[in-house]
């Protein structure tokens, strides 16, 4: 059943719900941290409408940089403004930044702990007819790894406005990771939120699996423990801080559930799967599934049909779970 202390949006699962992607709740939110500190800054590398930077732009043009196709620039300068007293927000495509400019990123600024926050856009292949070389899939592995680094993954566009007003008030190097396809917007203005604190979003009498997911496939994640709801008893976790995990409450359900699935659109190396399977294997051994990309490119198409495609819709969701359920 829905948890109650989460606030979702009541019509969450009817085909009206409201879509937004959560590249619009960036753009949203990083107005509101720009009202709320003078010091923040937003600098973009020639995506500013695909990326939301535009209102802040037009808002703030005297805090606004575009930095032309020029992604190590682009993390370099902010690296400097991060060290100076300034709040940079970067943003390009994730296959840009953190892609091209990784190296930027570790050594300007993880390296010297600028207060710097980037800005990823485009992630998962739900970016569709841009194709593979759009599509990023590997972006939370290169950014778990990365001494300093905290990484974010919004479920919907209402928890993209939350984090990203979040962050702005965190010191140190963030990642967060937009989508830029439209997805059900699930939470509300209510729905608890707090960078690094996991969320319980379906709960359940004995469960037997603990489905943990980040980002718009949170969504399919819930529809799945729906539609399981008389079979298995499932708890669905929202994890939008992959790293650092909430560890404490993430081993609680872990021990409760005795199995785990782990949702993302990202590689199941390196990402939240890797994450949480570090976890498990270090304090609870359990059978564990990862739904999410199996070591392999994107393609072209459309953004649903690619998320059916690569094993990330709900029947495969489904499928994992009762695969899981009877490993245990």
């Amino acid at each position: 059943m829905l948890n109650s202390e989460a606030k979702l949006n009541a019509k969450m699962f009817h085909k009206s719900v409201e879509q937004s992607p959560t590249r619009n709740g960036y753009g949203e939110g990083v107005v509101v941290a720009g009202e709320a500190d003078p010091n923040v800054v937003v600098l973009c590398a020639d995506l500013t409408e695909s990326t939301r930077s535009q209102d802040f732009a037009e808002k703030f043009p005297d805090r606004f940089i575009e930095i032309g196709v020029a992604e190590q620039n682009l993390a370099a300068i902010a690296a400097g403004l991060g060290i100076s007293g300034k709040v940079p927000f970067i943003s390009s495509y994730a296959t840009f930044s953190p892609g091209r400019n990784w190296e930027q990123i570790r050594t300007t600024i993880a390296y010297n702990d600028s207060n710097v926050k980037i800005v990823g856009s485009h992630t998962g292949v739900s970016v569709g007819p841009d194709g593979a070389t759009h599509q990023a899939t590997e972006d939370m592995a290169i950014m778990r790894t990365m001494p300093n680094m905290r990484v974010f993954s919004p479920c919907d566009a209402i928890e993209a406005k939350k984090m990203t007003e979040a962050v702005a008030q965190l010191w140190g190097p963030c990642y967060i990771r937009f989508a830029r396809e439209k997805s059900p917007v699930f939470t509300t203005e209510e729905t608890p939120f707090r960078p690094g604190r996991a969320e319980i979003f379906w709960s359940a009498d004995k469960p037997e699996v603990a489905v943990i997911g980040c980002g718009p496939l949170v969504h399919n994640a819930l529809l799945a423990a729906k539609d399981l709801a008389k079979d298995v008893k499932v708890m669905v976790i929202n994890s939008h801080t992959i790293k650092p995990l909430d560890e404490h409450l993430l081993l609680e359900v872990i021990k409760k559930c005795g199995a785990v699935v782990t949702v993302e659109e990202h590689q199941v190396k390196g990402g939240l799967g890797g994450a949480i399977a570090e976890l498990v294997a270090r304090e609870h051994p359990v059978p564990i599934e990862f739904v999410g990309m199996q070591d392999t490119f994107g393609e072209t198409g459309k953004p649903e049909e690619l998320i059916e495609k690569y094993g990330m819709g709900v029947e495969s969701i489904k499928k994992a779970i009762k695969k899981v359920a009877k490993r245990k």
